[in-house]
């Protein structure tokens, strides 16, 4: 698109003047008279793609620089307000106006550096800031996930036994810790099962009852409290928080969100949530978490701490270091931050994300909370090469992964509407113990639904040898040399017994994970949805593989099978399947590929898994545009403007401004309205900004200023400056006013933006849409002729677009 098209202009001069027009985005703001911060400059990283340098915002002398500066850039001044430029609950931030702070900080900075020792340590200071809040927040994150990592194992195996030399060890460390070469679950000396700890045999009816019985109350009580401890301490530390983290990194504020007793709630929560057996993982939580420290460590730093668009650097990398350490995953980590939940993503972000993933993985390494050489969940050894017809079976399984995801997706947020709309919302702990009783109940009979989703997903991932005794390799194999090749054979029994289990399995990881995803407890999607296709690409490998055995000659083998070596690897099926699940329920492409191979070290498995993240993609799209992210976000009416989505609508400005022609706009002037005057307007009128006119009659703009700066300013006024009453007139202009008898006036220029982003009534509304995207914007103001016509917020924009889309505008909630 021709950046030329942006109709851009300056607000008119008080002595309404016409606006000139500007002749591109890039183009600085030079009006070198206004105090505000609320500048837009042409050093957009990440929010315009003509990105620029340090180049200075606007002209200024070294006098209005210092002015400017000790007002706005963080410094101490006798004249600042607390609480100016700062933001309200549920609103959306102004990343241009932050901006403008950060670069006229910077430069007050640089400019002071010359003066003395000390303001030269603070500039350096100012530069490496960034690079140490992302370390503390690596190395906080590498050890939160460890133990964590730690709990859940340690929990998980609570609901069957419990080591009695060392009752902190889990069920495989206490088996190593004995004299057993090898670990057997069913054969290990130091690990007793409830049954057997209550004196019974663990053989026999009884002890089988008495074990379910345990697994079953063991579950409830896990469940039970982490629901509870959401529900009195931290509300919002419930669900994956993925959506709400995209939400907050598009500039939303949500107090509270990425809060010290969120992450206290989060973490606990989510050792027990995972412990109790509830379908759900903990892997997206795990970037709720990171996030949150991210958000606590970054006050440390008052550049990124009293910043919102700054803060959201330090978001982005730390979403990164969350994956990093889920997974053990640090490219995946930052390519996961860069694809899907990041909004603004400079380049020095990118280098910063890539440090603190590689510091949280390293941390995790260190503590090696999975007791094995490797950092990566499912670390696979697969020696055969993929063939080249098996591209066709990886693209049906891509295939099959779309379709899942998509009923997946449209089943969830069906229920979650259910939930918000009807009175089951009100009892959120009850939901929480009759999802939790129910799944215990029909997981326990299932060995594959028994044990652990990871445990699982290991297990089917894995290649048949020697050494595994599972009923998925029970083949007709005779194994005389431990160095010989594997050969291809026919399955046995115990293999169509384990797929018709998986095949239940399946069904019932499905819907259990359907009504789980979005209760009142920690839970996570990733390791759900890589369990689901991990079941179905196994069961398709096997059959594959069975057809390689019986038809080694055919030509999907291309004589790769005559030989009679094992030429098929199901797991490596089961690796694919479950890239394609994960990636048709969050449409998720590069990243998922990265985070696939850097999960199971299968490097060589790149193409298929490309293969079959595509074509899952392509079904996924093709079926419903959204993934559960995006559709959670909807459902929620959070206002988030997706930069993916395209506007193909020929509305213009003036078809979605407020308030329409002819009706009447709630604007300010610049010096004839007392203070009364305008408590009254706040009173009356809820917007989050007003447009400053010269006079009701001419209409000509001076300038925007906001709610919450003018609220904070006229109670300030009235405490601080004597004679200041209900009578004084506001004056935003910057002459002495005549003397007069009455009460003294109120100066608020200062808070006045002069240069808001200004667009006529004829502009086509897909060019504001890409302003709104490409710049951050939180509202426009529309003129004709010079002449103030309406405002048009994000809020506007979101609901025109679900209007033109068929959909409900209503559904949109917040600012």
């Amino acid at each position: 698109m021709n950046m030329e098209r942006f109709p851009l202009k300056r607000s008119g001069s008080p002595l309404g003047q016409t606006s000139s027009t500007y002749q591109s985005v890039n183009h600085k703001y030079t009006n070198s008279r206004s105090n505000t911060g609320s500048n837009f400059n042409d050093d957009m990283s990440g929010i315009s793609p003509t990105g620029g340098g340090d180049t200075p915002v606007r002209s200024v002398d070294d006098e209005e620089a210092m002015q400017y500066s000790v007002s706005y850039g963080g410094m101490q001044d006798s004249t600042e307000i607390p609480g100016i430029g700062q933001y309200d609950d549920f609103h959306t931030i102004d990343w241009q106006r932050d901006i403008a702070h950060d670069r006229m900080r910077h430069r007050y900075l640089v400019k002071k550096k010359q003066d003395s020792l000390w303001n030269l340590i603070q500039g350096f200071h100012d530069a490496w800031s960034g690079w140490l809040c992302v370390l503390l927040v690596g190395l906080c994150t590498g050890v939160v996930a460890g133990v964590i990592d730690i709990g859940a194992s340690w929990m998980t195996d609570l609901k069957f036994g419990i080591c009695l030399q060392a009752f902190w060890l889990n069920q495989e460390q206490c088996c190593w810790s004995s004299n057993e070469t090898a670990f057997d679950s069913g054969n290990c000396s130091n690990w007793y099962s409830w049954a057997e700890v209550l004196g019974a045999s663990n053989e026999g009816a009884g002890s089988y009852m008495i074990s379910y019985l345990f697994y079953i109350i063991q579950a409830l009580l896990f469940a039970a409290l982490s629901a509870s401890l959401v529900r009195m301490f931290a509300p919002y530390a419930c669900g994956s928080g993925i959506p709400e983290i995209k939400t907050i990194l598009s500039g939303f504020i949500i107090r509270g969100y990425l809060g010290k007793w969120t992450l206290i709630i989060k973490c606990v929560g989510l050792i027990l949530s995972v412990s109790s057996g509830l379908s759900l993982g903990k892997e997206g939580p795990m970037v709720h978490i990171a996030c949150c420290i991210g958000n606590i460590l970054s006050y440390l730093f008052p550049k990124y701490g009293r910043n919102e668009a700054k803060k959201r650097e330090i978001l982005s990398a730390s979403a990164a270091a969350g994956v990093s350490v889920a997974f053990g995953a640090p490219i995946g980590g930052v390519l996961f931050s860069l694809e899907e939940v990041s909004y603004y993503f400079p380049l020095k972000t990118l280098w910063r994300s890539f440090f603190c993933a590689l510091i949280a993985a390293f941390i995790l390494r260190s503590i090696n909370p999975f007791g094995n050489e490797h950092s990566v969940l499912f670390y696979v050894e697969y020696n055969k090469p993929w063939i080249f017809s098996e591209l066709i079976s990886f693209i049906g399984l891509g295939i099959v992964g779309g379709i899942i995801g998509t009923l997946f997706i449209k089943a969830n947020i069906y229920w979650c509407r259910y939930r918000k709309l009807s009175k089951l919302g009100q009892y959120p702990v009850t939901e929480v113990l009759v999802v939790t009783v129910i799944t215990a109940i029909i997981s326990y009979p299932n060995k594959y639904t028994r044990m652990s989703t990871s445990q699982l997903i290991y297990l089917l991932f894995s290649q048949c040898g020697i050494s595994n005794t599972d009923d998925l390799c029970d083949y007709n194999r005779n194994f005389t040399d431990v160095n010989m090749a594997i050969e291809i054979a026919e399955a046995g029994p115990r293999v169509h017994r384990a797929i018709y289990l998986l095949i239940i399995a399946l069904v019932l990881k499905l819907c259990t994970t359907i009504f789980t995803f979005g209760i009142k407890v920690p839970c996570g999607l990733f390791i759900p949805s890589l369990c689901l296709g991990a079941i179905v690409g196994r069961i398709w490998g096997i059959a594959i593989e069975q057809m390689a055995y019986y038809y080694p000659k055919s030509w999907m083998f291309t004589g790769e099978c005559s030989t009679g070596d094992d030429c098929i690897t199901p797991g490596l099926y089961a690796m694919v399947g479950a890239a394609a699940v994960l990636g048709g329920v969050t449409r998720m492409t590069v990243s998922l590929v990265v985070i696939m191979f850097e999960l199971t070290g299968g490097v060589r498995y790149i193409v298929p898994l490309m293969a079959a993240a595509m074509a899952s993609k392509w079904v996924g799209d093709a079926l419903g545009k959204q993934g559960i992210y995006d559709a959670h976000i909807a459902l929620n009416g959070y206002p988030f403007l997706d930069s993916k989505d395209e506007f193909q609508h020929t509305s213009l400005a003036a078809d979605v401004m407020q308030p329409k022609r002819n009706d009447m706009l709630s604007v300010i002037t610049q010096d004839s309205m007392t203070v009364d005057d305008i408590e009254t307007l706040l009173k009356e009128t809820e917007h989050n900004g007003y447009p400053v006119v010269v006079s009701r009659e001419s209409q000509y703009l001076v300038g925007l200023v906001l709610r919450r700066d003018l609220y904070l300013s006229i109670s300030n006024a009235k405490r601080m400056i004597e004679g200041v009453c209900g009578q004084s007139v506001v004056l935003f202009t910057s002459g002495n006013p005549p003397q007069t008898l009455g009460p003294p006036p109120l100066k608020l220029k200062k808070i006045l933006d002069m240069a808001p982003i200004t667009i006529t009534d004829q502009t086509p509304m897909e060019t504001v849409v890409d302003m709104f995207r490409k710049l951050g914007l939180r509202q426009t103001l529309v003129t004709h002729n010079g002449r103030l016509l309406g405002v048009i917020t994000k809020k506007d924009v979101l609901r025109h677009i679900k209007q033109m889309d068929n959909e409900d505008p209503s559904s949109i909630l917040f600012n």
